[in-house]
């Protein structure tokens, strides 16, 4: 799809030579305040958003929203999406590798698990009012950032992109007219190294300029016994440029480009431990290491060891171009964004999970074109303001995947009896290894997908301190897909149902090699309308105090099964499970916004309600294969919280913060789940179950389980932030200044790890504590040390059920303590 240039025309081009504006006339953008919002560690100055496309305080705006500046990001070193959640509670980031990453908000965003192509993301994220598609792109360092906004809540009548549960809007500093600079490195324990510079200035009257880079390098965190080097490891590029053409006082024209790139020794799990299913004894993972002399290098996940024996890479490269066009237009600002942008994805993984050479090969390496195309009017009168838009979105994913068993494969995947029939007495010697070693399915996995909109929020100031906001939201998907997987043993031939063998041994070896990775063919399509709507009502009891309310209709656009789907009993693929239906989605929000003690002092607070139906979830067989996890609806979910938010600046020399959120997120109706892994691995009865208990070795196994009433995963119940600075004039260096002393906290209660929450991947929880001292020259030099994860605390980021229904269970971990300093400049 393409988008041409005659988009920009007409109106905003015709605006190139009006007559100026008066500067008062102009709204200031909020990445022109100086201001360095944290989460309500602000400078004392109002802190300026721009959450609803135009600059207004963060008070004033009618949603939850949470605010944390550029400076604030840097001195916590929160440099990636991954970081930015400890300063934000509502916000959960999960990444198993960069590619099946997904950040949620209040619970709600993407399915947990692997990630599929054929499925929208829930929460967006926008880097200068460019959408990003790919979630991988969430796991690069920020660059030049001024500061970002997390909105909780539906925004699809407000953003381009529907998003059901809120976005994350990025806004990077932009070109200046004065000559201006900053540059920054810090160097840490583990070989941490990181380099920021940007500077920014005129080039003529009319024309600005900016660029920005950034580099980090650090060596890994988990030791490798197999490979004899750490894992986990950082290598993190990215270049920035801006040109900024202001022709008028009325028109800004911005073209910018971007490119980052990642190459770590990428990512690593470690045992953590061992849950009994309802596979018989011999055929679980004790038994079966036994057999094949394993043992993990550590049964401490905190050691930090692993034994991961295939190449652990994630090579993620992301780009592109935009075009910004804002132009006053008559009584309103007419903007446009056109934008490209690609995702080239090369990774290899050990999906095994072991140092044994059972899966040797598991990489999708994938490559992505992005077009869209933005076009919105805003106006504000004394009593209304408008705001609508229309959106087109192309996106292209090619991916060529590779997955292929390993020489102990067989022992590990094969019953006794799978092998005995295989490999008759008589049979030649490492017949049993040859059934599965070399085993290949090489996928091709194509998407192109497209979503049109058109959108728009209304706001009547019904009285001074009375508004009614109205907004709509008309949409049109269409995802048009293509999984094709083939087979072939280690000698080369095409494994299928249905292909000649000359033998019952034969026969045997073929169904064993189809039991582990199958052929599949199927070319899914969706497409529909939906319309969607919200309406919120804002009442101001003073000018300081402020409460607000919002009904959400919305939706998420139905999707596609691109990691393969379920087969008949012929080995044809289901093609009912091919897609997925949109969720329907209602939300219901309250919130109060206050200020008082002469406005030193915020406390924002928020209660919602989201009820999901056909809620599109991650299910889990638990086999090797490709359709280990596939994409299906879930009969209904709900979210439900509250929200506070509270800053307090009694002087500007101190100042605290603190954010806490509540969430209870469930399975409201979801009596067909793929059951957790302690009642999988048996033998298959008719019915439902609901999970309890441990598994029983050579148990039963319900065909499905009833998981109405047991929380969603990825999702803690409690979660905080916290912190403060208190600063005290000095002289250093012959300059005038200030020294600092600054702490940050974090904590999040536990949550579940599997899809179906299961009795052995509840995460504890845990809370993390950072502190940082140094000196400060305003606009000028800042020196400082730091240390984050003071206590060395132990803790899990994710933890994994392996393939197989063995019962071992492997973890990904959170970073240890790391410690350092932070030399920065600016003029």
């Amino acid at each position: 799809m393409h988008f041409p240039a005659s988009l920009l025309a007409g109106g905003v081009f015709a605006a190139l030579f009006a007559p100026p504006a008066l500067a008062e006339d102009r709204p200031t953008p909020a990445a022109q305040q100086a201001t360095s919002a944290g989460t309500g560690a602000n400078d004392g100055n109002e802190i300026l958003v721009t959450a609803r496309h135009r600059a207004e305080s963060s008070q004033a705006v009618p949603l939850a929203i949470s605010v944390v500046g550029g400076d604030h990001l840097d001195n916590t070193g929160a440099f990636n999406v991954g970081r930015l959640q400890q300063l934000t509670p509502t916000l959960q980031f999960f990444s198993s590798n960069p590619r099946n990453s997904a950040a949620n908000i209040r619970g709600l965003g993407a399915p947990f698990g692997l990630t599929n192509d054929g499925i929208e993301q829930g929460v967006g994220i926008y880097v200068d009012d460019v959408y990003y598609s790919r979630a991988a792109s969430s796991t690069f360092d920020f660059l030049d950032v001024q500061q970002i906004e997390v909105l909780r809540g539906p925004q699809g009548t407000l953003y381009g992109k529907n998003t059901t549960a809120g976005a994350i809007s990025i806004t990077s500093r932009q070109p200046t007219f004065n000559l201006e600079g900053r540059g920054e490195v810090s160097v840490g324990n583990y070989g941490f190294k990181q380099a920021k510079a940007a500077i920014s200035g005129p080039l003529s009257d009319t024309v600005a300029a900016r660029i920005a880079v950034s580099e980090t390098s650090r060596n890994g965190t988990v030791w490798n016994t197999k490979t004899n080097i750490a894992d986990d490891t950082q290598d993190n590029l990215g270049l920035r440029a801006q040109l900024l053409w202001r022709p008028s006082s009325r028109v800004d024209v911005t073209l910018a480009g971007d490119y980052n790139r990642q190459n770590p020794i990428c990512c690593s799990t470690v045992f953590y431990a061992y849950g009994v299913t309802q596979r018989t004894a011999s055929r679980q993972f004790p038994a079966l290491a036994a057999v094949l002399g394993y043992a993990p290098p550590s049964t401490n996940p905190y050691a930090r060891v692993t034994d991961l024996d295939s190449p652990q890479a994630a090579l993620n490269k992301s780009g592109g171009v935009s075009l910004r066009v804002k132009a006053q237009l008559g009584d309103g600002t007419l903007t446009s964004i056109t934008a490209w942008r690609f995702w080239d994805w090369n990774p290899s993984n050990d999906r095994d999970y072991t140092g044994l050479p059972i899966t040797t090969l598991s990489q999708n390496p994938s490559q992505q074109n992005q077009y869209t195309q933005e076009v919105r009017y805003s106006l504000q009168k004394r009593k209304y303001d408008l705001q609508i838009g229309v959106f087109a979105f192309n996106q292209a994913i090619h991916t060529e995947g590779t997955q292929q068993q390993g020489s102990a494969a067989s022992t590990y995947l094969l019953s006794s009896a799978q092998i005995s029939a295989a490999c008759p007495a008589g049979s030649a010697a490492g017949c049993s290894t040859a059934i599965l070693n070399g085993l290949t399915s090489n996928n091709d996995i194509r998407l192109n997908n497209t979503s049109l909109a058109l959108y728009g929020q209304a706001t009547w100031h019904v009285t001074d301190r009375f508004s009614i906001q109205p907004g709509v939201r008309l949409n049109y998907d269409k995802k048009k897909g293509w999984y094709n997987a083939t087979v072939t043993s280690g000698s080369g031939q095409a494994v299928y149902v249905g292909a000649p063998t000359s033998n019952a041994a034969a026969a045997a070896t073929l169904a064993d090699q189809l039991g582990v990775l199958s052929p599949q063919q199927f070319a899914p399509r969706f497409s529909a309308w939906n319309f969607s709507y919200d309406i919120t009502g804002t009442y101001r009891f003073s000018q300081d105090v402020r409460f607000y309310a919002t009904y959400a209709k919305s939706f998420k656009s139905g999707g596609i099964n691109l990691n393969g789907v379920p087969a008949d009993a012929t080995g044809a693929p289901i093609l009912d499970d091919a897609t997925v239906k949109p969720e329907s989605v209602h939300h219901l929000e309250a919130g109060l916004k206050t200020q008082f003690l002469d406005r030193k002092a915020t406390l924002n607070l928020a209660a919602f309600r989201t009820t999901i139906e056909n809620y599109q979830a991650t299910v889990n067989n638990y086999q090797v294969g490709a359709v280990r996890g596939y994409l299906a609806n879930a009969g209904k979910v709900r979210t439900q919280g509250f929200e506070a938010d509270a800053s307090w600046r009694p002087s500007e020399r101190f100042n605290l913060y603190g954010n806490g959120a509540f969430t209870d997120a469930r399975y409201i109706n979801f009596t067909n789940a793929p059951c957790p892994p302690e009642l999988s691995g048996g033998t298959l009865v008719t019915g439902t179950q609901s999970p309890s208990g441990p598994g029983v070795a050579g148990g039963l196994s319900p065909q499905a389980c009833n998981i109405s009433g047991q929380r969603l995963p990825g999702i803690s119940k409690w979660a905080y932030s916290w912190g403060g600075e208190y600063n005290i004039p000095a002289r250093l260096l012959g300059k005038d200044g200030e020294v600092y002393f600054g702490y940050d906290g974090s904590y999040r209660s536990s949550f579940s790890s599997n899809p179906s929450p299961s009795a052995y991947t509840w995460v504890a929880g845990y809370a993390l504590h950072n502190l940082r001292a140094g000196f400060r020259v305003s606009h000028g030099l800042d020196l400082f040390a730091w240390v984050r994860n003071v206590a060395n605390k132990g803790y899990v980021q994710q933890l994994t059920v392996t393939s197989g229904n063995t019962g071992l269970i492997v973890a990904q971990l959170g970073d240890p303590r790391t410690f350092g300093g932070t030399v920065k400049v600016q003029f």
